[in-house]
């Protein structure tokens, strides 16, 4: 890596210790595919930290600081590792370890489904936006799957006017695609008799957690609560304060990243710091 001042966001020599051989393998099998083999002068190291400084901190990619990489360049490397699903993997990979070091099995039997409706800022077409009629809210709709421990599985993104019922069986085929051994997931009273009769295909048992028309404001649910703090880890991440994507899959990659900085962290015993009191 190149000689600089750190950011807090950087990644530690720890954490980069587990990314490391991903993104290493990734590349050399790029280069194995090159007619001449060039080695690519590069660091990956500085990309990757380049790409979670955007991450946190919400900034455009031409607003990179110049002791990074150009930001060409990153945004390149960002793009390859969306399309070809190195962030998805690397989030699902490091799940496993994190669930592992809590003494639990690296595949996971129960999963927790909502969505997040999120405001647009002007990058995103029009097409792939909409109104979420309940929350009156005009943008896209973030549908995730956690396991137990507040870990991402699972997460596809869309637009806000997509039902609650079909953004949930999206997820679910994404999560149980991905981890075959789900066989419950617990959701919210906005996932009608749809979603559960498409879970029940898919061998999986879904069971509404609903709560207290009584009670009004924030309250603490069985088993939905662990998906809600997995939102309150995302929005330590500004870029994921509002959706900036022009693509929906850029928005599922950001959420990828942040949850590869925080679950890295789990694995290491390494803390995120909260914006409140940093300036």
């Amino acid at each position: 890596m190149s000689p600089r001042r750190a950011y807090p966001s950087d990644i530690s020599d720890a954490r980069w210790a587990l990314i490391e051989p991903t993104l290493t393998a990734w590349r050399q099998a790029r280069l194995d595919r090159r007619p001449t083999g060039a080695p690519a002068p590069t660091d990956l190291r500085d990309i990757f930290d380049a790409i979670l400084y955007v991450n946190r901190t919400g900034t455009a990619w031409k607003y990179l600081p110049h002791d990074f990489p150009p930001h060409g360049t990153v945004y390149a490397y960002y793009a390859a590792w969306r399309d070809e699903g190195i962030f998805a993997q690397l989030n699902y990979d490091l799940t496993g370890l994190a669930r592992v070091k809590a003494g639990r099995d690296s595949e996971p039997t129960a999963a927790v489904i909502d969505t997040q409706t999120v405001k647009t800022s002007a990058n995103p077409p029009t097409a792939t936006q909409g109104t979420d009629a309940a929350k009156k809210i005009v943008g896209r709709k973030r549908s995730v799957a956690t396991d137990t421990l507040s870990l991402l599985l699972a997460v596809t993104v869309c637009a806000a006017s997509v039902s609650e019922n079909q953004a949930g069986i999206q997820v679910l085929d994404q999560a149980r695609t991905t981890h075959p051994t789900l066989t419950v997931t617990w959701v919210d009273t906005g996932f009608k008799t749809q979603f559960a009769e498409h879970a029940a295909a898919l061998g999986v048992n879904a069971e509404v957690v609903p709560g207290d028309p009584g009670t009004r404001g924030f309250r603490v649910l069985k088993r939905r609560w662990v998906v809600e703090r997995t939102f309150g880890w995302l929005m330590l991440h500004r870029r994921l304060t509002r959706d900036y994507e022009t693509l929906p899959a850029s928005s599922e990659a950001m959420i990828h990243i942040a949850m590869i900085d925080n679950t890295s962290k789990r694995i290491t015993d390494e803390t995120t710091p909260t914006w409140r009191g940093t300036y």
